[in-house]
């Protein structure tokens, strides 16, 4: 038995003092390290010499302008090294930090693996979101609008045939009820009223509300140094609570998937009785001419459950709220548009009517335009490349470059929206809706 004195004994107390010391100077250490790395990083980057904004601090830089990491990122409206970009993901792939945040979110889903694993995923999915499977789904699509037409239709009733309806409220809960519904043949019931939240409803709203609010500084520091995620946050707690409710839901769905596969106890290809997102994943996980070494695993299947969601949900409905909002502003426009849509001869419209309305197609493509749902995405360099460029860049010392080298670890911002708003590409109206 080991007495108090032992435990505060002159030698003992040595030990922690010297095992304390110890732990501090290594963390000192790799601190100092990694700071001397990022110095070095950016006193020595070729992307230096471009033209950019003043730097507002020496320290900082522009990260009161640009919300994210005190470092260099490549911003440019290239379209030639944009194309190079995107169309070379096993170079230019998400970020490590905002992976690992989206991770905690959404697991291993399509939307934060990167490589082979991200080609594999893509692959299997690919038959899913083929035109003809959407095609099965379009019926989900126009029974939720017709439902959130007579919601709106009732509240201006109410109100005395005018009234203010928050578009983007009710337009998030219809997207979630069609991301259920089509996804994985889940009811949300967001838009009936008097409707209790269902549980994977509560578990999204944690999970996205309050645990994915914007980060504060040791979010921030946890993704950029992985050392220091075993501290915890306040926000650990609920999202863990609710990533926990969403994956014994997540299982529950796949196995119902998996069960309308099964015939006699056996995979059968043919047999399909739910047409959702979801167990078009899993049929073709489960095709017998995939290799068993290529085909997701369970958590890798549940992963895009969070993942149909997020994808599927807010960019909607969002996209929705500002074509909305454009054609509010247009008159001319929503005339024209309702007068096409009015000749459609009833009220639920086949996908092959909905294509072949024009005037709605050019619609849909400006609003998405004007106001793209996603502004912008980053990308880091895993390996260093030359970027091309389609129109040559003059450096701070007057010497023209027709290519720019990047070193791996450069990020890169690829501006979605200033790309839509381009003068040069679409002319001197493109930020008129037309």
């Amino acid at each position: 038995m080991i007495t108090v004195a032992e435990l505060v004994s002159p030698e003992r107390l040595m030990m922690a003092r010297e095992l304390a010391t110890s732990l501090v100077a290594t963390f000192g250490a790799y601190g100092v390290y990694r700071l001397l790395c990022f110095f070095y990083g950016e006193w020595t980057s070729p992307l230096r010499d471009l033209p950019g904004p003043p730097n507002e601090s020496a320290v900082f830089g522009n990260l009161k302008m640009l919300w994210g990491a005190p470092s260099k990122k490549l911003y440019t409206t290239d379209c030639k090294a944009l194309n190079h970009i995107v169309m070379n993901s096993s170079v230019y792939q998400k970020p490590a930090p905002a992976r690992w945040f989206l991770s905690r979110l959404l697991g291993e889903g399509v939307l934060i693996v990167e490589g082979e694993t991200h080609k594999n995923q893509r692959k299997i999915m690919n038959p899913a979101f083929g035109a003809a499977q959407i095609r099965e789904l379009t019926e989900i699509f126009i029974d939720k609008s017709l439902e959130l037409r007579d919601a709106w239709t009732a509240e201006i009733s109410r109100e005395g045939e005018v009234a203010n309806v928050n578009a983007l409220a009710w337009l998030s809960r219809m997207t979630l009820d069609v991301i259920g519904l089509a996804g994985f043949n889940y009811k949300f019931n967001a838009l009936a009223d008097g409707e209790e939240r269902t549980e994977l409803s509560h578990a999204f709203a944690n999970l996205f509300g309050r645990a994915a609010g914007r980060p504060g500084p040791l979010m921030l520091m946890r993704a950029r140094f992985p050392l220091l995620r075993w501290i915890p946050a306040r926000s650990d707690a609920s999202r863990k609570q609710a990533r926990t409710s969403m994956v014994t839901i997540g299982k529950e769905l796949l196995q119902n998937s998996k069960d309308s596969l099964v015939k006699d106890g056996k995979f059968e290809k043919s047999s399909l009785t739910n047409r959702n997102l979801l167990t078009l994943l899993v049929r073709a996980n489960m095709d017998t001419d995939i290799p068993e070494n290529q085909r997701m695993s369970d958590e890798e299947v549940l992963a895009q459950v969070p993942t149909f969601i997020v994808a599927g949900h807010e960019t909607t409905s969002t996209a929705t709220a500002w074509a909305l909002f454009a054609l509010s502003k247009a008159p001319e426009t929503q005339k024209k548009l309702r007068d096409e849509l009015l000749a459609v001869p009833n009220d639920n419209p086949s996908m092959d009517e909905l294509n072949s309305l024009p005037y709605l197609d050019a619609v849909v493509r400006e609003a998405l335009r004007l106001h793209a749902p996603v502004p912008n995405s980053s990308r880091v360099a895993v390996k260093d490349d030359v970027l091309p460029l389609a129109k040559p860049v003059v450096d701070r010392y007057g010497k023209s470059h027709d290519s720019i080298l990047i070193r791996k670890g450069d990020e890169l911002l690829i501006p979605i929206m200033v790309i839509n708003h381009d003068k040069t590409i679409w002319g001197e109206d493109s930020h008129e809706f037309k």
